[in-house]
C-alpha cells in the first residue's frame, strides 16, 4: 500500500509527534509499504527555521530512507494568537500547493492533528490523490486550546468545533493517541471507525549502546541522584512544581532535577531559578534525538508532570515510553489514564498529585533512599513496554484494521 503522512511536525525536529510519526513511517516502510511525508520546514520548538532550510520554499529529500517533502511555513518567536494562526495556516496552504509535486496516487493519507486546520489541506489532498483520509488526533482540539486559555474568542472556538466535527465525518477512519481521546470521539460519533493508535518504542531502543558519558560531561558523580524531565518546556507541563519541590529538599540530599529541552516557559523558569537561588535545578540545552537516549540512560529517574486539569486525565505523554524502555522508573504527576497504565498496571511509576510540590519532593527522596525500588520499578517498566507498546505491533495491528 501507499501511505502519505501529512504533518506540520517531523524530524529533524524533536518532540512527541515527530518521534511518533517518524517511528510509524519507519515501521510501515519496513513492512514493505511505500511511505511519503509532506511536512513543514523544520523549526520547532525554537520557532526558527533550521539553518540548512532557511530561505527555501520547497525541499524534497530522503530522510531515514523515506521520501520527505518540506514546504514553506511562517515562523515567529511571537507567541500571540495571531502569530500561532499564521503559523498554522501558512503550512495548511503551502502543503496544498506543494502536494502537486508529489507523484502518483495513494491508498491512505494520514493527517496529524493538532493543528486542526491542517485537516482542510488533508481533505483537499486526499481528493486529489484519491486517498482515504485517516484523521490522527493526538490532542482534542479546540477543547484543549480553550481549557489552556490559548484561544478565548467564542466565535472562533465555535467555528473550530464545526470544522473538527466536519473533518471527523469526512475521515475514512479516526485514530487517537490515547484511550481517552478514542472514547471521547466514539461517544460523539458512534458510527465512525475510531482506533487507538498509541505511542510506543522501536525495537532498536533495547540494543542502545551508550556513546557519551553524560554524567561526566555535566560534572555529576555516580553518587548524585539525577531526576530528569526531557521535552517541551511549555504551559501544559506545569514545571513550576519541579522548582518548588527542589526548594523543599533537605541539605543532605544529593538530588538534582534536570530540565532538558526548550519551549515558551523556559526563560521564565530560568529567571525563577536565579531570583530564588534554587540550587537543585539545572537546565540543559536541547539535544538531537539521537543523543537523547544517552541522557535518559545517565539519570536515575524520570519526572513526568502536567498541570492539574481534567483535560489531562486522558493524556499519555510520549516521553514515558523511552524512559521505561531504558529501565527508568517514573515520578508520574499525571492522573487518569496514564496513572492506571503505568502506576496501577505496569508498577513502573510512583503517582504524584499534579502540581503538588511537597509530594514530588517526598517521593523523590523515597527513591533516592531505596535503590532496590528504583531497580525493581525500572525492570517492571521495561517489561511492560515490551509486552504492550512495541511500535512494530502497534503499526501492524493498525494496518490489519485498514485491510
Amino acid at each position: 500500500m501507499r501511505f502519505l503522512i501529512l504533518t506540520q511536525y517531523y524530524p529533524p525536529e524533536t518532540g512527541a509527534p515527530q518521534n511518533r510519526l517518524s517511528g510509524l513511517a519507519r515501521e510501515l516502510k519496513a513492512a514493505g509499504h511505500e511511505v511519503c511525508i509532506l511536512t513543514a520546514m523544520p523549526n520547532y520548538p525554537a520557532m526558527e527555521i533550521h539553518e540548512q532550510y532557511k530561505g527555501k520554499k520547497y525541499v524534497c529529500e530522503q530522510f531515514e530512507n523515506i521520501d520527505v517533502h518540506r514546504s514553506w511555513i511562517y515562523v515567529s518567536k511571537n507567541r500571540s494568537v495571531i502569530s500561532r494562526l499564521l503559523n498554522y495556516f501558512s503550512f495548511t496552504f503551502s502543503s496544498m500547493f506543494y502536494a502537486g509535486r508529489i507523484k502518483g496516487d495513494f491508498d491512505y493519507l494520514m493527517v496529524e492533528s493538532p493543528p486542526l486546520f491542517l485537516g482542510i489541506s488533508a481533505w483537499w489532498i486526499s481528493k486529489r490523490k484519491k486517498a482515504k483520509m485517516v484523521f490522527n488526533v493526538s490532542d482534542l482540539w479546540p477543547e484543549s486550546a480553550e481549557k489552556l486559555g490559548v484561544i478565548t474568542n467564542r466565535a472562533f472556538l465555535k467555528m473550530a468545533t464545526i470544522l473538527e466535527e466536519l473533518l471527523y465525518k469526512k475521515a475514512f477512519m479516526v485514530t487517537g493517541q490515547t484511550q481517552g481521546i478514542v472514547a471521547d470521539i466514539k461517544k460523539r460519533f458512534p458510527n465512525k471507525t475510531v482506533h487507538w493508535l498509541p505511542n510506543g518504542v522501536d525495537e532498536s531502543i533495547f540494543s542502545f549502546q551508550r556513546t557519551i558519558d553524560v554524567r561526566k560531561q555535566l560534572q555529576f558523580s555516580d553518587s548524585d541522584f539525577l531526576i530528569m524531565y526531557g521535552g517541551i518546556i511549555g504551559l501544559a507541563q506545569g514545571l513550576d512544581v519541579v522548582l518548588d519541590a527542589a526548594k523543599l529538599l533537605p541539605a543532605e540530599s544529593k538530588i538534582t532535577y534536570l530540565l532538558l529541552g526548550d519551549g515558551p516557559e523556559k526563560k521564565r523558569l530560568q529567571q525563577r531559578v536565579i531570583e530564588e537561588q534554587i540550587t537543585r535545578v539545572k537546565f540543559l540545552e536541547l539535544v538531537s534525538r539521537e543523543v537523547v537516549p544517552s541522557y535518559v540512560d545517565a539519570v536515575d529517574v524520570a519526572v513526568i508532570p502536567l498541570k492539574k486539569m481534567d483535560l489531562f486525565l486522558g493524556a499519555i505523554p510520549s516521553k514515558i515510553f523511552e524512559n521505561l524502555a531504558l529501565g527508568k522508573p517514573l515520578l508520574l504527576s499525571v492522573d487518569g489514564e496514564a496513572r492506571k497504565l503505568f502506576v496501577d498496571e505496569g508498577k513502573a511509576a510512583l503517582f504524584i498529585e499534579p502540581e503538588n510540590s511537597q509530594m514530588l519532593a517526598e517521593k523523590s527522596l523515597l527513591l533516592e533512599a531505596n535503590p532496590a525500588l528504583v531497580r525493581e520499578m525500572g525492570n517492571n517498566g521495561k517489561s511492560y513496554v515490551q509486552i504492550y507498546f512495541m511500535r512494530k505491533k502497534i503499526t501492524s495491528d493498525w494496518v490489519s484494521l485498514l485491510n
